[in-house]
């Protein structure tokens, strides 16, 4: 029971890289912003974690 409950806080930090990655793509296209530069805002995200998240929270179109 101990090993599953260390593997989900070992993933967990994953899990939310890859859903902040996907709401930071779909955030950005629902506000009109182009493919290319929502697919940048993924990649950001997903290589800068927490820097590239807070980057992206800064310079979105609101």
């Amino acid at each position: 029971m101990g090993e599953i409950i260390h593997s989900f806080f070992a993933l967990l930090p994953i899990f939310l890289n890859i859903f902040f990655s996907i709401w930071a793509y779909r955030d950005s296209r629902s506000r009109g912003n182009s493919k290319e530069f929502s697919l940048i805002a993924l990649i950001v995200v997903l290589a800068f974690p927490i820097i590239g998240l807070v980057l992206y929270l800064i310079i979105r179109r609101d």
